[in-house]
């Protein structure tokens, strides 16, 4: 089979290709290398996908709408896994007409050259921030998220309303999977966990944002990929799924974790919550049992461990 990856160089796009390509499938990965963390850091996720004849990596931006039905015209893919977005809560708040033009444009770019192109199966990367500050715990499909509060959660909402809308008028088969903090090896520079190990192993300051009371459903690369490729297999019609692990972890609690696990020590730093951030995250991952037979297996204990290990052999 042959897939189509927006975002194949980012940190899960390069694990999907990965998997993908240890399937035996063939790969075709666009990536626009956004400078917001380095290239050689993209590249670098891409090593071993880039020495396997099954992928080629196409150096193209989603609002190159030439460029996006050149290559849908030019493959027949049995899916698409539309992954590239602008990333980052708070920089959304700085740019937000940025991630509106990345985030929403180009995802109607990529729906318009399927639909030129004769191309319905599309799985999305969306984000638990849709859910913004909902008090009703865990976070369920079925919740409303008519409050966003970040312009990244914002335009991640609106796409998710455009896959809806080209399933309705053209039969698209679309699953859109809302992610729960995703970490592991690769991770983006500019996330959490990255940043406090890193802050540990080189005795640079912590800054923790709020009282560290904050909670988020961390999942680990490993579950979000098994259940990725499982809504690939089963995409038809069009489905909002969770992709979380389903318990929730406080900020003062993973600081602390990670913390014992590189044996350093540091400042920490606190100062008041970010605008753009929600307090909780929690995925209610009934659905995802239920009709991909998705099962998260990586505690927050074992990620943290093995996201060390990967750091430490890349110092």
């Amino acid at each position: 089979m042959k897939f189509l990856i927006t975002g194949a160089a980012g940190f899960i796009g390069s694990h999907l290709t990965e998997a993908l390509l240890n399937l035996n499938h063939k790969v075709i990965g666009l990536d626009n290398f956004d400078p917001f963390y380095a290239k050689d850091v993209k590249v670098q996720n891409l090593k071993h996908a880039l020495n396997n004849p099954n992928f080629q990596l196409l150096e193209i931006d989603l609002s190159n709408l030439s460029s996006l039905n050149s290559v849908l015209n030019s493959h027949e893919f049995d899916a698409i896994i539309h992954l590239a977005a602008k990333a980052g809560v708070r920089n959304s708040i700085l740019k937000p007409d940025e991630y509106l033009n990345v985030n929403v444009n180009g995802t109607l770019n990529l729906l318009e050259a399927m639909r030129k192109t004769g191309h319905k199966k599309l799985v999305f990367a969306s984000s638990s921030s849709v859910y913004g500050n909902n008090k009703k715990v865990p976070f369920s499909e079925t919740d409303p998220v008519d409050y966003p509060i970040s312009p990244y959660a914002a335009s991640k909402k609106a796409a998710e309303q455009l896959c809806y809308t080209y399933h309705h008028l053209y039969d698209f088969d679309i699953y859109t999977l809302r992610f729960f903090s995703v970490y592991g090896p690769r991770q983006r520079p500019d996330m959490g966990i990255h940043k406090f190990f890193n802050s540990f192993l080189h005795k640079k300051p912590i800054t923790m944002f709020g009282d560290g009371e904050s909670r988020r459903d961390y999942t680990y690369i490993s579950d979000i990929i098994d259940g990725t490729l499982k809504a690939i297999e089963h995409c038809s019609g069009f489905e909002i799924i969770n992709l979380g692990e389903s318990k929730t972890t406080s900020l003062k609690s993973l600081v602390s974790q990670i913390k014992n696990i590189s044996k350093g020590e540091t400042e920490v730093i606190s100062l008041p919550m970010q605008p753009g951030d929600v307090l909780q995250t929690n995925a209610d991952i009934l659905k995802a049992e239920k009709l991909l037979g998705y099962s998260p297996k990586v505690s927050i204990q074992e990620g943290l461990q093995r996201q060390f290990e990967y750091l430490m052999k890349s110092e």
